[in-house]
């Protein structure tokens, strides 16, 4: 079971939260091509290690913020506020 440390709540199981794809994916246009959508919608890096991810604390405070967790081991390495990329919280763990 991963244990996700909502930064406005506390450490929580991860059943109450909504994982949101990854952070810092940019939504394009309106108007944007069917290429530009389906790259958008369908084409991710799978990555292996450090990677920051979106969470929504859907069965807590509905807030959304963001995680840098390493794949390979799931530790969760840091939490921090959307949009607070330079106020990294570490998690203690």
């Amino acid at each position: 079971m991963l244990y996700i440390p909502c930064p406005y709540c506390g450490a929580r199981d991860e059943t109450e939260f909504t994982y949101g794809g990854p952070a810092y994916v940019t939504r394009p246009e309106l108007s944007a091509s069917d290429r530009e959508w389906t790259e958008y919608l369908y084409h991710r890096q799978n990555t292996e290690g450090p990677y920051r991810e979106r969470w929504l604390h859907g069965f807590g405070c509905g807030r959304w913020f963001n995680v840098l967790r390493d794949t390979t081991t799931n530790e969760i390495q840091k939490v921090y506020p959307m949009g607070g990329s330079d106020r990294l919280i570490e998690t203690g763990r």
